[in-house]
């Protein structure tokens, strides 16, 4: 029920007028996690990482040395990606009854540790990147002081719907944004500077190929955190006995 009131309202508002104003903080808490899914895909490919912006239209930028082509493929394709399987992990930790304050106190880690370490120390040593600090900093400390305080005074309750509203803007902030890259992505569309750009300028295949690829996966991926949602709660609500009941006599 938490959850799909948390759905239910995160719909509704993308309808209401200005209440954007109400989500702007949860756009730029997906956009970290955007960013961070890039930042995260250049690390484990062995490449570097020398900025990571998060700016005031809730867009970012992530500069990371260059690879080969697989490295560049995963490195981009795991900003929407990385936001899906963030979201689909919230939702599988809703249903296994994992503490919320713990998940919201790590989500706040995780902002924290992207914003100091890529946001603030790394673009300190390029010049042509401290323009993207100011605002970057402003919003990680915000974002992250802000879960760990709802963490800390925020009922049971009240923490276990914010993370299912987290997951739900996660979740659906990654499918929008995909349907916009895919329009981008169009021959007849305007240039604009795009993942799905950036892998069709390395391999030469369309950019709208990449988009549709990485909404088929995402939808895969929700799919599947939906199943394994749907069977934690079958689960949950209907253990096995390891007895029949005796009807009464």
């Amino acid at each position: 029920m938490t959850l799909l009131v948390a759905a239910t309202i995160s719909v509704l508002l993308w309808f209401i007028p200005y209440a954007e104003v109400l989500t702007y903080p949860f756009r730029i808490f997906v956009t970290f996690i955007h960013e961070g899914g890039h930042a995260l895909a250049a690390l484990l490919t062995g490449n570097s990482v020398e900025s990571l912006s998060v700016s005031p239209n809730a867009g970012g930028e992530t500069y990371t040395s260059q690879g080969g082509l697989i490295s560049q493929f995963f490195i981009s394709s795991a900003g929407y990606l990385g936001s899906m399987v963030f979201g689909a992990l919230l939702l599988v930790l809703i249903r296994k009854t994992i503490a919320a304050r713990i998940v919201l106190v790590s989500s706040a880690v995780l902002i924290f540790g992207l914003t100091m370490i890529f946001g603030l120390f790394k673009p300190i040593f390029t010049v042509n990147l401290w323009s993207g600090i100011p605002f970057t900093l402003f919003a990680g400390v915000f974002i992250s002081v802000g879960l760990v305080l709802i963490a800390k005074f925020a009922s049971a309750r009240v923490a276990t719907f914010f993370v299912s509203f987290l997951a739900v803007q996660c979740v659906l902030n990654a499918l929008f944004d995909l349907k916009t890259v895919f329009f981008l992505s169009s021959p007849f569309a305007p240039a604009v500077p795009t993942d799905a750009v950036n892998m069709a300028q390395a391999t030469g295949v369309p950019a709208i190929f990449w988009a549709a690829l990485w909404i088929g996966l995402a939808l895969g991926i929700l799919w599947f955190a939906m199943r394994l949602y749907v069977a934690g709660r079958d689960k949950s609500f209907q253990p096995d006995l390891p007895f029949e009941d005796t009807p009464p006599i």
